[in-house]
């Protein structure tokens, strides 16, 4: 073999120090977690510690002292000795989503490959996380961003009009409380109904323990099937089937006991599922007011200071473009998506709202004058 360029060794002490970076964050997240992810999370630790085998391979005498990984593997690595969450295993995502191996002639196909299988893993982590979380995360970034551009459009539109500073003020708190009572009560309804809805579809067990007393030849168990999108055929055929099966059951399930061995349809996402990701209706009303009440109060800042005129108008718009963008971003990185993308979005629809609302509030301004 050659001798090593300088920039090689640097591009493979690079690569170690990622690695070992990347293990030690899979490592401290697996601190974390008991069960399978926990083996899950230490193999994937492993893996890493076997490509980092691999540059240390290649450096051999030109090893040199540990180097640092890249920064985002070290915030990565704080974060996971902190938090542990769900916001850590999306950033890991994006991370091992932008591995570079593919065009990287001294790494292995193996590791290339090795690198896209484990955003793979790490994405079904996350899947369980983002599950718990949609429900009452979807009323809280809801409730924010429609707190900070309501109240914002609210503010800029009564002040665009010209309106007393006092009555702008009033306006804004008003706006805030009225909203956020609106946004939590709407959010408990409707998750109220949409879980009512779920438990009123959900099987019922009185039907699953009278399977074993049907009549082989002559029942309804295929109108189940038909009535879950089964054609005619298909439902009969499977009604034969799970009957038959039921030959070779145990006393327990005769009973209406299910046993280890009893025959199960397709798998498919369970109730208990669909409840985890609608989330709970109260949980959703006081997310939602919450942070709408958090966002809405942002615009009204610079006046509550002592603010007014201008200044305050711009202060408030500065004040709310950066929550936009946080919000869109933290929205980016738990979903995997790309953040910067996920924030100027946010920040867009929020500057449209609010221009069109200033509009408004000039043109009737000055009509009332």
């Amino acid at each position: 073999m050659s001798r090593p360029s300088p920039s090689d060794l640097r591009r493979w002490r690079r690569h170690l120090a990622d690695e070992r970076a990347e293990a030690a964050v899979y490592r401290e997240l697996a601190s974390h977690r008991t069960g399978e992810e926990r083996a899950i999370l230490l193999a994937l630790a492993d893996a890493e510690g076997r490509h980092a085998a691999h540059w240390e391979q290649l450096l051999g005498e030109h090893v040199g002292p540990p180097g640092r990984g890249d920064v985002r593997f070290r915030v990565l690595a704080w974060l996971a000795g902190r938090f542990g969450s769900v916001f850590v295993l999306a950033l890991a995502q994006r991370a091992e989503v932008r591995a570079t191996y593919e065009a990287d002639s001294d790494a292995t196909p193996t590791m290339a490959a090795d690198e896209r299988v484990h955003a793979e893993v790490v994405r079904a982590l996350a899947a369980r996380g983002r599950q718990q979380l949609s429900g009452t995360f979807r009323a809280a970034v809801f409730g924010a961003n429609d707190g900070l551009v309501s109240n914002l459009a609210l503010v800029m539109g009564v002040a665009a009009a010209g309106t007393a500073t006092s009555t702008i003020l009033l306006t804004g708190l008003a706006g805030l409380l009225a909203g956020a009572l609106s946004m939590g009560a709407g959010e408990y309804i409707s998750v109220r109904s949409q879980r009512e809805l779920l438990a009123a579809s959900t099987p019922s067990p009185a039907a699953t323990a009278a399977l074993p007393h049907l009549d082989v030849s002559a029942n309804e168990l295929s109108l189940v099937y038909r009535a879950r999108g089964m054609s005619a055929q298909d439902a009969e055929r499977h009604a034969r089937e799970v009957l038959a099966d039921l030959d070779g059951l145990d006393a327990d399930w005769r009973h209406g006991r299910r046993s280890a061995d009893a025959p199960s349809e397709a798998p498919r996402r369970s109730v208990a599922d669909d409840h985890e990701i609608v989330g709970s209706d109260l949980g959703a009303a006081v997310s939602s007011f919450t942070f709408f009440a958090s966002g809405a109060v942002v615009p009204v800042l610079p006046y509550l200071f002592g603010l007014d005129g201008t200044t305050a108008i711009v202060v408030a718009m500065v004040a709310v473009a950066a929550a936009l963008l946080l919000t869109g971003a933290v929205v980016g990185l738990i979903s995997g998506a790309p953040p910067l993308r996920r924030a100027l979005r946010q920040l867009a629809v929020g500057a449209v709202a609010a221009a069109v609302t200033y509009a408004l509030g000039a043109v009737f301004g000055a009509t009332a004058l």
